[in-house]
This record gives structure tokens, C-alpha cells and sequence, in this order.
């Protein structure tokens, strides 16, 4: 585990032998340690193309049915350990997911949300409870808890390949985006997973958890459709059986985000949506990142 002495809001990496995070890492200068100082090692295969000589990522969309969740594997299968990260894991599919993991022989050492959910519970805990090393990943501003607070502009290595933060708040206040990096030696077309701020055809409430119509619009004009249009787009949910957008295909069919935000802004509050049945347990779950009933270490 890598102890780190954090001042001014910032830290020192003391020990660089390993890849674990502790609590509120990763500001802006830590990008700097990160980028120029930490192990790399990694690879990709989904098949995405990349660089000669470059990672290879292991990619798999694997899909809970109940509250309609795509939980997102990556992996460096490069590297002799396979490290890899799980986004977005629902407590119901853990084993599936986790005996996957075990057949592909990786090693997790993330387990990442994108919000604080209020359709399931994560299932971050579970994983936590039953894989030794792994640490949990949440933004700051979402208000929850986790072992590595994230913020804008943030990078989590995996090996040789890197998640990047976007900061995407207005479905909730915490909302992330996670995108594959730009460097050469990163997968190509990029990827990006953007939790409930972008969906396919479609975008996130934003009646509740501090949801705003205004900060949704300008948070996916700004952060996501800015991403080269052959990105690729992978959403927390989808409940019309697709697995697969682009920016550009959001940019212009997007019935929502295509339009001019006061159309957008009428669009949200008219949609007259149910109160989600499973908010009242999940979002106190999901605040402590699933481990509400964990041991206290």
C-alpha cells in the first residue's frame, strides 16, 4: 500500500511500490507524480486499436437486469499481475462478476462508482469484503465515502493504461465521467463511461440529489461531447437494450442534449418521472460506498 504525506491539498508520493491510493488523493499536482513516477505496465484488448509496441486492454460490459446497470471490467493483461477495475458494480451480480474476474485471472484493485446511485446498491463493499488490496473510488463532491476521493482532472493508472476524471455533475452533485486516456499508447477510439450524465438517446433525471438542469447541459457540452466524435460511449444504464454510442451519434440524435439548453430545460421538467423505488435504501448504502455492513477495520 503506498503511504502518502499530503500538504496544502496536495501529496508526496513516499514509497512507489505499488498502485494503491490512499483517502482525497489525486489533485492537480499529484498528476504530475502520477504521470512521471509511478510503475507502468499494461495493456488492452477489446479490440481496440492502439500504438505498435503500446498496452493491450482487456474490456467486458457485463449487465445487471433488475435496475437495467452496465458494470464496466478493465483490465492490463500486459502485466504480469493483470490489474484491473471494475466501474459501477451492482451488489446483485457480484459473484458473476467476480467469478469472471477469476477465470480471466485478473487482479482488482479498483472498484469505481461513477455517482452515488439511487436505483441499486453498489456493490463495491462486496467486492472490498471478498478481494484483499482493492480500494474503493467516488468523487469528492458526491459526499460519500471511499478510500480514494477523486476530483476534475484526476488520473487512475491501471497498469500502463489510465482512467481520466471529468468532472459531469447535474444528474447528481458528484457525477463523474471516466475516459480512456489520449497519450499514443492508449486505446483507440478513446472511451468514455459516462454513468447517468449521458446515456444512449437519453441523459439522467435531474429532480433530485442535487440534480440541475443547467449544470447537466453544460457539464456534457463541455466534458463530453468536447471528446473527439469517435469516442466511445459507454453509460451506467441503458433500458432499450443498446450497449453502444458515440459522441457524434449523441451530438446529433441526442432528443435531449441536441437541442438548445432552454429546450433541454423544458424537456426535464416535464417528464413527469415516478420516484425511484430503491433510492430510500440506496443511497444511504451508496454514500459509504456499499460497506455499510462491513468490519470496521
Amino acid at each position: 500500500m503506498l503511504p502518502f504525506l499530503r500538504i496544502n491539498r496536495h501529496f508526496f508520493v513516499r514509497s512507489l511500490s505499488s498502485l494503491s491510493f490512499s483517502p482525497s488523493e489525486v489533485r492537480p499536482f499529484s498528476k504530475f507524480l502520477i504521470h512521471r513516477l509511478m510503475p507502468r505496465s499494461g495493456t488492452m484488448a477489446a479490440r481496440l486499436s492502439t500504438a505498435a509496441g503500446s498496452p493491450k486492454l482487456l474490456f467486458r460490459q457485463l449487465f445487471e437486469k433488475e435496475s437495467s446497470t452496465y458494470t464496466y471490467l478493465l483490465a492490463d493483461v500486459g502485466h504480469p499481475e493483470k490489474p484491473a477495475l471494475i466501474v459501477d458494480p451492482v451488489d446483485r451480480t457480484v459473484d458473476r462478476d467476480l467469478s469472471l474476474v477469476k477465470e480471466l485471472g485478473l487482479k482488482v484493485i479498483y472498484a469505481m462508482n461513477t455517482h452515488v446511485h439511487a436505483d441499486h446498491i453498489t456493490g463495491t463493499g462486496l467486492i472490498k469484503s471478498r478481494v484483499s488490496g482493492v480500494k474503493s473510488v467516488i468523487s469528492t463532491a458526491s459526499n460519500a465515502k471511499a478510500d480514494i476521493l477523486v476530483e476534475h482532472g484526476d488520473k487512475i493508472y491501471f497498469g500502463n493504461l489510465f482512467l481520466e476524471v471529468r468532472a459531469t455533475p447535474g444528474h447528481t452533485l458528484g457525477c463523474l465521467t471516466y475516459v480512456t486516456g489520449d497519450e499514443p499508447d492508449q486505446p483507440h477510439p478513446r472511451m468514455a463511461f459516462t454513468g447517468d450524465a449521458l446515456l444512449i438517446r437519453g441523459c439522467g433525471r435531474t429532480d433530485f440529489q442535487g440534480g440541475s438542469s443547467h449544470k447537466l447541459y453544460e457539464s456534457v457540452h463541455s466534458q463530453i461531447f468536447t471528446l473527439p466524435k469517435d469516442t466511445l460511449l459507454y453509460p451506467a444504464h441503458d433500458y432499450n437494450g443498446f450497449t453502444v454510442s458515440t459522441i457524434e451519434e449523441e451530438m446529433l440524435y441526442n432528443p435531449r442534449l441536441s437541442k438548445d439548453e432552454d429546450t433541454f430545460k423544458t424537456i426535464m421538467e416535464n417528464l413527469s418521472l415516478p420516484y425511484p423505488k430503491m433510492i430510500d435504501a440506496a443511497v444511504p448504502a451508496n454514500l459509504v460506498c456499499g460497506m455499510q455492513d462491513l468490519p470496521a477495520n
